[in-house]
């Protein structure tokens, strides 16, 4: 790993500044992808870039910024993309401080601005060396996400046509999932999930095999058919759906056949049922049968105490003699054949024939 502290002007930042939706953000003579297309907008509100400004007219020093080095010689931003997209904003004349734009400055004034020195850490070593120091040294003030951190490691042709589907306000994938995504697109969090799903929790190995790929064609694809089977096979929308894990759920069940209309039956009676206390895993209990994703109401205290003494302390599994805090709550009936969480459904086994039992 190499890192390089390089002193650069204000004059040799903003030179071939460019800020356009097909091209992104660029400026150090072209050489600086300062925000690549579709990645995080500028979110500097007024007083936080004038206050960059005012440190750069009174010569304090702002903090240092980080620069990623690509293969091809060129760089990116990694921390410090809000500080330089305000100077160059400046410069270009896109707004004014203290009511002032740099055209309206005197000679000296703008040539004080241009000369200011900026510290940047240039950074390039292999992908995974990189990653780990940007994690390391992640990053004063707007901290960098996760994926944010991954986009700027793996660069290339595929990161960029991955966020022009999922990274931006309003993108596509936003447009066609975000009842179902949690999460922001602008924070790369869409973009994390999917990945996240297409490779089955292995992020840090897809990223760099699909590096070089000229297109992201395989990844908009998956969320799109991931979308489409979550409207088939559950239409009617819930609150509850937002933030599953939908892609773990397409990648095991997607060729098994549901009946939606039974399933949706089903759904509606489980929401109805107080002893569910997780309502958001109904949807991974109607696929998988597990009641563990449900969250079954337990009995309290008071009941397993009434049962406790009916019993007489006596184990109905084994007819052997525990105390109280040596036995377990279970249904008499179980839940799935109708059983409440009653008192009067309430008994009390110790705790090797409930484990026996719940192993069953």
């Amino acid at each position: 790993m190499k890192i390089e502290l390089k002193e650069i002007t204000v004059r040799e930042l903003t030179n071939g500044y460019q800020d356009n939706d097909e091209n992104g953000v660029v400026g150090y003579g072209g050489k600086l992808d300062i925000r690549p297309p579709y990645q995080r907008e500028f979110i500097y509100k007024d007083k936080q870039r004038e206050a960059v400004i005012d440190t750069i007219t009174k010569d304090f020093p702002l903090n240092v910024m980080y620069w990623a080095v690509s293969e091809d010689g060129k760089f990116e931003v990694i921390d410090g993309q809000q500080r330089t997209i305000s100077i160059c904003q400046f410069i270009n004349g896109d707004f004014a401080y203290l009511f002032r734009y740099f055209h309206n400055l005197q000679k000296d004034e703008q040539e004080q601005i241009l000369n200011y020195k900026l510290m940047v850490y240039l950074c390039s070593g292999t992908d995974s060396e990189k990653l780990e120091w940007f994690r390391t040294i992640n990053i004063a003030g707007e901290k960098l996400t996760d994926q944010e951190l991954r986009n700027a490691v793996y660069s290339g042709s595929w990161v960029t046509d991955a966020k022009r589907y999922f990274s931006k306000n309003g993108c596509a994938a936003y447009q066609i999932g975000s009842d179902y995504l949690s999460g922001a697109a602008i924070r790369q969090e869409y973009l994390e999930t999917t990945i996240n799903w297409i490779s089955k929790g292995n992020i840090e190995v897809y990223m760099p095999n699909h590096q070089h790929d000229s297109n992201a064609n395989e990844i908009w694809l998956y969320y799109q058919s991931v979308i489409n089977w979550i409207k088939v096979v559950f239409p009617k929308y819930r609150k509850e759906m937002k933030g599953l894990q939908w892609g773990l759920f397409y990648n095991e069940f997607k060729d098994k056949k549901f009946d939606h209309k039974k399933l949706e039956e089903e759904i509606s009676t489980l929401m109805q049922d107080e002893d569910i206390t997780n309502k958001k895993g109904i949807y991974e209990y109607v696929l998988t049968r597990k009641e563990r994703f449900l969250n079954i109401r337990a009995f309290t205290d008071n009941q397993k105490r009434e049962a406790y003494e009916r019993q007489k302390g006596i184990c109905v599994k084994c007819n052997e003699h525990f105390e109280l805090n040596e036995m377990e709550a279970d249904h008499i009936k179980p839940w799935h054949e109708g059983g409440k969480t009653s008192a009067d459904n309430c008994q009390m086994l110790c705790r090797d024939d409930n484990r026996r039992k719940s192993g069953k």
